[in-house]
């Protein structure tokens, strides 16, 4: 059996706001196992990418990790990565966990080729072999489908967004990090170039043998790539699953919604479908679970109480007091105009 590499237990972060905290992250809770990929499925603003940021503790300033553990595990022993020192934490954040950010135009300094970038990293974390990160380096660009020779004198401005894209993903990989945490790998990028991506990482997973967590709201590349995948919303984890059953069998109205919205390309055309109303207000969230007013399935208790997450499946976990109704059989979120009812 795999072991767990990275726990997450009762995670909270919030923000301060002039009308008060923002509550991005509310009590998430999840398990990584080693070689696993994890999705982190959602709409903007629903927690991912500061779930993200809170396990290499790489929060704005300001942000504060109200409680909660984050335990990484890596042959035979254990960290607290919230208790790590600033020494201890800089060499976890690219030797054990790397996380490779949205916007690879932004991520690389725009003055340094990249071969600088590379050698500072490494120099960073006490590699001083000069021809040794070299090596590591050009095999690694190599491993991304490119040439490895002129990518590695190129300044940033000189390569394509997916170009880019694979240096970041290779940059990452440099220390050999037993986790990688994608960040919308492919935000900005031609359809084209997000396959190219997605089957660079598959590939480097199955050389690597890395972990990998993966934020995005593109539910088809989250299909594609995760083994399980985790759906937030309002800053906390509704529904996990292994990806078959969230995307076959979803338990979650929120997940039921996603994949409704999604349009499919082989087999029989469905009317796709968009979530009535907005996201709630993470400053003042309503009493309750905070999907209901968007809810077809909602009854009295929701209004009264916030369902937990718990088991409803093997190996899948719904926030709901109505999961046992939630199915893609069912005409939930469908439009009447475009259901071809009446209008």
């Amino acid at each position: 059996m795999a072991q767990t590499a990275l726990k997450v237990d009762n995670l909270w972060v919030d923000y301060p706001a002039r009308r008060g905290l923002v509550r991005a992250v509310r009590g998430v809770s999840f398990e990584l196992q080693q070689g696993e990929t994890l999705a982190l499925i959602g709409e903007s603003g629903c927690g991912k990418t500061t779930l993200g940021l809170s396990l290499v503790r790489l929060l704005p300033k300001g942000a504060r990790i109200k409680q909660g553990q984050i335990i990484y595990q890596r042959n035979g022993y254990t960290r607290d990565v919230l208790a790590l020192k600033p020494d201890a934490l800089r060499q976890f954040r690219w030797q054990e966990c790397a996380m490779v950010f949205q916007g690879a135009q932004n991520a690389l300094n725009p003055v340094l080729r990249v071969d600088a970038q590379f050698y500072d990293t490494a120099r960073a974390h006490g590699m001083t072999d000069h021809e040794q990160v070299r090596q590591r380096s050009i095999d690694l660009l190599r491993m991304v489908q490119r040439d490895p020779q002129g990518v590695f004198r190129s300044f940033p401005h000189e390569l394509s967004g997916g170009m880019r894209q694979r240096v970041l993903i290779a940059l990452g990989l440099l220390l050999q990090p037993q986790i990688i945490i994608l960040d919308e790998p492919t935000t900005a990028l031609d359809i084209l170039t997000q396959r190219s991506i997605i089957d660079v990482l598959r590939k480097l997973k199955t050389q690597l043998d890395f972990s990998l967590i993966f934020i995005s709201h593109d539910l088809s590349l989250a299909a594609e790539l995760a083994d399980r995948v985790a759906t937030m919303y309002a800053g906390t984890i509704v529904e996990l699953g292994n990806v078959y059953d969230i995307f076959e069998r979803p338990r979650h109205p929120y997940t039921l919604a996603l994949t409704r919205a999604v349009p499919t390309v082989t087999g029989e055309m469905r009317e796709l479908a968009s979530i009535p109303g907005s996201p709630p207000d993470l400053i003042a969230l309503p009493q309750g679970c905070s999907f209901r007013v968007r809810c077809p399935f909602a009854t009295a208790i929701c209004a009264q109480e916030e369902p937990p997450l718990k088991l409803v499946g093997p190996g899948q976990w719904a926030a709901c007091f109505n999961w046992q109704e939630v199915s893609p059989a069912s005409n939930a979120f469908i439009e009447p105009a475009l259901s071809g009812a009446p209008a």
